[in-house]
């Protein structure tokens, strides 16, 4: 969902909406709850789903009394008491002075590890199965050629257009001011402009945002499909069909809201694992450390704390085993102590070389493909290359007797001699440091512009990453060149390789 085009208008960002256990039939716009208890959504003033009606900012509504409203709508409607308050967090202002301040949720009181914060009825939670009416419909959707995302996002651009007289408004409107941003107060690259892109040149991910907007635009042209296979859903709305009604870059803005906050609940049914939780993300501090998580069971989603808190400190949750370049796509953060950050290293052998099939076997034999992904994990980088040599040294064998002899045996071990694991090695080097010289700053300007402060917020989130894959290329190439000097002699000029496997 990412453009290279910038998004028009930072306030003209998306908004997250819920619905009813089964869809409402039309009815009076005056009407605010819908009757049987079913829920709707709405907008609120900051436009994050639809344009804005008015080419002047709406009055902010004091902070407070905007946290307020939003926890007085949650009691009201069946949130039990809980332990849990929301509070204030200051944003870097850039538009103007036009940023509130964002909310979270912290501790309301101190705290215990095994406490319930606080429990969601389900009422309050939007899933497929609530959108659709239908878990087969919703199955049968997203196994197609639309994600959960996409269909949720569509759901919340309709209800976005209904105006005020939805039931879930306040939570729309807390949606809004968050804009789908997390603790940094940064939005997914996928809303950068071209040029804010440029802060992640050398990063694969920048080219990942290319990929992800040609995938979300992918789903925009399938959105009628839904339309028309959904229709009880949309019976409602008195609107065009979706690509008609809403242009590409307000659906693509819709979706990376909905991607911001969604929450994945584990052991619960395909049309109810992407929910829209209030209370959850991103009013919830994102961790890669921690174990707390948001959890359905029954009639609930509720959050049991892993560590003790002091009354005021923000509450934090698992965001699951996600690398940094990950974090920072789909929730615009990076977090410097994820325990589960990589990078990758894509090698394959080569389709050219004669023995390319033979080659391909004895790959297959040991677990491994003809384009094959080695992940460098934090901390395991000297075993990801240890695990990366004996697919490289099958890529230079060129005597047909050698494989042959490779193919009768058994393990993944190509015979070693000097002159090949060098080669090897100077190839895996020489890989590594066209890699790194693809940023257009080193690892020590990173670390001097972090240290000065003075960055701007998109800025310095990208930078944190990039800083984070070089110090894992780093270590890789520390690791490669060690290999190199343990070598038993070094005057060895290296086998030449008429096929050698190629990396990128």
């Amino acid at each position: 969902m990412a453009s290279s085009a910038s998004v028009s208008g930072a306030h003209h960002r998306v908004l997250l909406p819920c619905s009813p256990r089964r869809l409402p039939r039309p009815r009076p716009r005056t009407r605010a709850w819908p009757r049987s208890g079913r829920l709707r959504l709405v907008a609120c003033h900051a436009d994050t789903l639809l344009p804005s009606s008015s080419t002047h900012a709406p009055a902010a509504c004091p902070s407070t009394a905007s946290a307020n409203g939003f926890s007085d709508w949650l009691r009201e409607h069946g949130l039990p008491p809980g332990k849990v308050a929301i509070l204030d967090r200051p944003v870097p202002c850039f538009r103007e002075g036009k940023d509130l301040p964002l909310h979270y949720v912290a501790a309301g009181q101190d705290l215990e590890a095994g406490d319930v914060a606080f429990e969601v009825p389900m009422s309050l939670v939007v899933t497929l199965e609530r959108v659709l009416g239908d878990e087969s419909v919703a199955e049968l959707l997203t196994t197609n050629k639309l994600s959960e995302l996409a269909c949720l996002a569509l759901y919340l651009m309709y209800e976005k257009k209904q105006g005020k007289d939805s039931f879930w408004y306040p939570y729309i409107k807390e949606l809004d001011r968050q804009r789908g941003r997390g603790q940094l107060a940064v939005e997914s690259p996928l809303l950068w402009t071209e040029n804010e892109l440029n802060y992640l040149k050398g990063s694969p991910i920048r080219d990942e945002v290319f990929a992800r907007d040609e995938g979300i635009r992918r789903e925009y042209n399938e959105l009628d499909t839904l339309w028309f296979m959904a229709g009880s859903l949309f019976q409602q709305y008195p609107f065009d069909i979706p690509t008609e009604a809403f242009p590409f870059e307000i659906f693509k803005q819709a979706f990376v809201a909905v991607q911001s906050c969604v929450v994945h609940l584990q052991k619960v049914s395909l049309a109810r694992r992407f929910a829209l939780v209030p209370l959850g993300p991103p009013l919830l501090t994102y961790k890669s450390n921690c174990k707390a998580m948001l959890t359905a069971g029954g009639d609930s989603v509720r959050l049991v704390v892993d560590r003790p808190y002091k009354s005021g400190e923000p509450i934090i949750v698992w965001c699951g085993p996600q690398p940094n370049s990950r974090l920072l796509l789909n929730y615009g953060f990076v977090d410097e102590d994820n325990p589960y950050d990589r990078v990758v290293i894509e090698a394959s052998l080569n389709t050219e070389d004669p023995q390319f099939q033979e080659k391909r076997m004895v790959a297959q034999r040991n677990g491994k493909l003809a384009i094959q992904n080695f992940h460098v994990c934090v901390g395991k980088e000297k075993e990801t290359i240890a695990e990366m040599l004996p697919y490289l040294r099958l890529g230079y064998i060129s005597d047909p007797d050698e494989m042959q002899a490779i193919l009768s045996s058994e393990g993944d071990t190509c015979p070693v001699s000097p002159c090949t694991e060098r080669a090897v090695l100077d190839q895996l080097v020489g890989y590594l440091e066209s890699r790194l010289a693809g940023y257009p700053t080193t690892l020590d300007e990173d670390e001097a512009m972090l240290e000065d402060g003075n960055l701007e917020p998109k800025k310095e989130v990208a930078t944190r990453l990039v800083r984070s894959e070089k110090k894992l290329l780093h270590s890789c190439l520390q690791a490669a060149n060690d290999l190199i000097n343990n070598l038993p002699d070094h005057t060895v000029s290296p086998c030449p390789a008429p096929f050698a496997p190629e990396l990128k």
